[in-house]
């Protein structure tokens, strides 16, 4: 069966170590990389889990970072290798969505705990509707991360007022809509017009409650990923495959649905 990995971390070679360590700290122990967060280490962790293509998602947590990412990505991309835009939500916001369009990004990274931003603030929601209503994606970081503290900068219910206010567009929030929040993501957001995506991921939330929030958000809007390096994808695939989940919905979740978002084949 073909895979997509929707969701994936790595930095150009002279940064890809200094950026290990200081993640590795942020996650201060409770996630360790499979990988040396490098291109070549993704490609051949890629190899290894049986992995056909992955989406790079980086994240810029400062304003200049903006157009590095946007130039390194199109460096990146491959057959193999979909770069989403890491893009930093400030003022400069139009003009760096109106480059990623026209540089051909499919989508936009961003991450509220890094880069200070709440998900349902209405500035922010500006924000995406401008994006969105240029055609790109958005994925979120949604819910826990060990870089936060409490409350969390999103949350279901917040991803439920943003849905309300969108004029359309695709958004996927990461880690089945809210790492560490599934009770909440099963009430909120299950049958939303919103992708989630299964990221960090089946060891967390368990077979009982994917099959929950699968039963009740369909399997048109569910995306296998990773967020690789953070977990391991031999583990996540066996588990998926293991969980008695009907092989039309295992297609979908691992390569047709991305392949729809993606227009790729």
């Amino acid at each position: 069966m073909k895979i997509i990995d929707f969701h994936t971390h790595i930095f150009p070679d002279a940064l890809a170590g200094r950026a290990m360590e200081a993640l590795k700290k942020n996650a201060k122990g409770e996630y360790m990389p499979v990988h040396d967060f490098t291109l070549k280490g993704l490609i051949a962790a890629m190899d290894g889990f049986g992995i056909d293509v992955s989406v790079v998602m980086p994240v810029a947590t400062k304003p200049g970072h903006s157009i590095k990412n946007l130039e390194w990505g199109r460096e990146i991309a491959s057959d193999r290798i979909v770069p989403f835009a890491g893009l930093f939500p400030d003022e400069n916001w139009k003009a760096n969505v109106d480059a990623a369009v026209s540089m051909g990004y499919k989508g936009i990274k961003l991450h509220p705990e890094y880069q200070n931003f709440i998900v349902d603030d209405p500035e922010m929601i500006k924000k995406y509707d401008y994006a969105l209503n240029k055609g790109l994606i958005i994925l979120f970081h949604a819910g826990y991360d060990p870089i936060g503290k409490e409350p969390f900068k999103s949350n279901p219910k917040m991803f439920k007022r943003v849905l309300r206010e969108l004029r359309g567009g695709t958004i996927v929030a990461a880690h089945l809509g809210g790492q560490q929040q599934w009770a909440e993501v099963e009430d909120e957001l299950a049958g939303e017009d919103i992708y989630l995506d299964t990221s960090m991921g089946t060891e967390y939330y368990g077979k009982d409650r994917f099959k929950s929030i699968l039963a009740a958000h369909g399997d048109d809007k569910i995306l296998f990923a990773t967020d690789s390096p953070w977990s391991d994808a031999g583990v996540e695939i066996a588990d998926l495959k293991a969980w008695d989940i009907p092989q039309e919905s295992l297609e979908k979740i691992f390569h047709s649905n991305a392949e729809k978002l993606l227009n790729i084949r």
